[in-house]
């Protein structure tokens, strides 16, 4: 009978979980892009991805100041028809004093649907990074903790003037600009 009872209790327990989870909705859609997290909408449908890593996942060594500091790729989908140009900008928001832009780029084709590893995109004019300069700076923390690094896509409706320098200039340029954007985020720690 006590048998029943704490098998009847544990089923009825088990059933509002269920019922309670089903209606968190958040608690859902959190668990899907779990599931599916090598990609991340932000805004629209656009979206990138590397097979290089996943979202949320380790930046290989390759692409980083302890392997060969080269790009790593990047494929973008969902560029609305009407996108000018595209910018991408990728930076580390842990860095210690304070946010490291690693590579900005911008007026990339927007027919440009892969970024090849090691290869400024095509069309891309690159703006001075925080390593002061116009190049890619792969990911190159302090010891300690993983750091976060974005790669931040942007489809723009217009193409941008050629004569941007710094990032201030680039976030300025773009801001009323943007139809959509995508971002991936990789970690990395020495």
């Amino acid at each position: 009978m006590l048998k029943k009872i704490l098998l009847g209790s544990i089923a009825v327990l088990f059933l509002g979980l269920i019922i309670i989870f089903s209606l968190d909705k958040g608690f859902l859609k959190s668990l899907y892009s779990y599931k599916n997290s090598s990609t991340m909408e932000l805004k629209g449908n656009m979206y990138i991805t590397s097979p290089a890593f996943e979202q949320s996942e380790i930046i290989p060594t390759k692409y980083t100041c302890d392997g060969e500091n080269i790009n790593p790729p990047l494929i973008i989908a969902g560029i609305p028809q009407e996108s000018q140009s595209l910018a991408l900008i990728v930076e580390d928001p842990d860095a210690p004093m304070g946010t490291w832009d690693h590579w900005l780029v911008y007026n990339i084709n927007p027919d440009v649907r892969e970024i090849k590893e090691g290869q400024v995109p095509p069309g891309g004019i690159e703006v001075v990074n925080s390593f002061g300069q116009k190049n890619y700076g792969g990911p190159c923390p302090p010891p300690g903790p993983a750091h976060r690094y974005f790669f931040k896509v942007y489809a723009l409706d217009t193409k941008l003037p050629e004569n941007i320098q710094t990032k201030k200039e680039l976030l300025e340029a773009i801001q009323n600009h943007i139809l959509t954007h995508g971002e991936l985020m990789g970690l990395y720690s020495r």
